[in-house]
């Protein structure tokens, strides 16, 4: 549209000062027009106008009459036809830079739809791979295929130091929780060799959630390929009953409203999404304190909202809370209440399902947080 329009504008402007040129030369050629005189004209029976007075100088007025209507006519056809046929060639050249706007675009919009379908289905094994002409749109879409490559290359071999991670650092401390454990229950064991077992237990499940958590961060970065449709209430109502031993063990009152909410993505990602937020409502919460679960469907997205009562939370620390490692107060030794990744992970696995998570501090005390991911029929 801003081709056409600036073929259509260039061709107005030029040719109005053609037509303003050609007018000038005309006018000039011709000269001025004659004065205008008052004449008498008597009508014939062939329909023509002659003067009534027949003398020679009623004659020369007549004449002079004539030629400046005839002048007159000429400079009002050059003007109005020329004008006509401006407005004519302003549009041929509005339609004609349209065209060739589009000719030219062409590639461009094939690769900005081969660009889009890509983006679109998550796998960086597809490419635009565009065939044509040697020109920029060419080496433009081979760049962009370039970057994909490499792209593809990083994010296979963070799957792969994920995959190695996870055997390699849970093994060790596998086989540390067992010969500990073995040491401890040992018939020789003392009452201090149990007591350093116990310490030496509690560090290595701290240790243990702690990379469970790194690699769930990690596998929560990644856009999710695999998607599949599920109902968000299904696994409210799963994580709530896995969690209510805990919650009635602090004395925690759990209220779970779990609404439809049909979405679509990796189930156990999700899962582990809403077992980090229930798990942190019962843990950042008051003795006999509450917490409230609930899950619905709003316009085009679906919401989860967990919220509990606790101490309150200042507005200027509700993002901090989503740093890795981050914790209100600067509480990072209490191992009890985690290892300060638990909504790093709930943000990194809502974006990768393309959602987004949000929290507030509730007036009564306590976080309210709502997580909002796309509707799936």
């Amino acid at each position: 549209m801003r081709f056409a329009l600036l073929f259509g504008a260039m061709s107005l402007l030029i040719g109005g000062l053609l037509l303003a040129a050609v007018f000038l030369i005309v006018q000039q050629n011709l000269g001025p027009l004659p004065q205008e005189e008052d004449i008498l004209l008597l009508r014939t029976g062939d329909g023509r106008w002659e003067p009534m007075d027949e003398t020679p100088r009623a004659q020369a007025a007549y004449e002079r009459a004539v030629q400046r209507v005839y002048l007159r006519n000429t400079l009002d056809n050059v003007r109005n036809l020329g004008a006509l046929a401006l407005l004519g060639t302003t549009a041929i050249a509005a339609a004609t830079g349209w065209w060739a706007a589009g000719l030219v675009l062409r590639p461009a919009r094939k690769m900005t739809a081969a660009a889009r379908r890509v983006a679109l289905s998550h796998d960086l094994a597809e490419r635009i791979d565009y065939h044509g002409p040697n020109d920029e749109i060419k080496e433009l879409a081979d760049i962009f295929d370039g970057m994909l490559g490499r792209l593809a290359r990083v994010l296979d071999g963070q799957r792969r130091f994920i995959a190695n991670a996870s055997h390699e650092l849970r093994t060790p401390l596998t086989v540390n929780r067992t010969l500990v454990d073995v040491a401890v229950r040992g018939p020789g064991a003392t009452a201090e060799v149990r007591q350093l077992g116990e310490s030496l237990l509690v560090v290595n499940a701290r240790h243990e959630r702690l990379i469970d958590g790194l690699l769930a961060l990690a596998e929560g970065d990644q856009a999710v390929l695999d998607r599949t449709r599920f109902d968000l209430s299904d696994v409210v109502e799963h994580v709530v009953d896995q969690a209510a031993a805990e919650a009635a063990e602090r004395g925690i009152t759990m209220h779970s409203a779990p609404g439809s909410a049909p979405t679509a993505g990796d189930p156990a990602l999700v899962e582990r999404l809403v077992q980090n937020l229930v798990e942190n409502a019962i843990r950042h919460n008051l003795r006999d304190g509450a917490a409230w679960v609930t899950s619905r469907r709003r316009g085009d997205m679906v919401e989860l909202v967990v919220e509990n009562t606790g101490p309150a939370v200042p507005a200027y620390e509700i993002e901090a809370i989503f740093q890795p490692f981050r914790r209100l107060r600067g509480d990072r030794l209490n191992s009890e209440r985690g290892s300060g990744l638990g909504l790093s992970i709930v943000r990194a696995i809502a974006s990768a399902h393309d959602g987004t998570v949000t929290a507030r501090p509730r007036d009564e005390g306590g976080l309210a947080v709502t997580v909002r991911l796309p509707y799936e029929e």
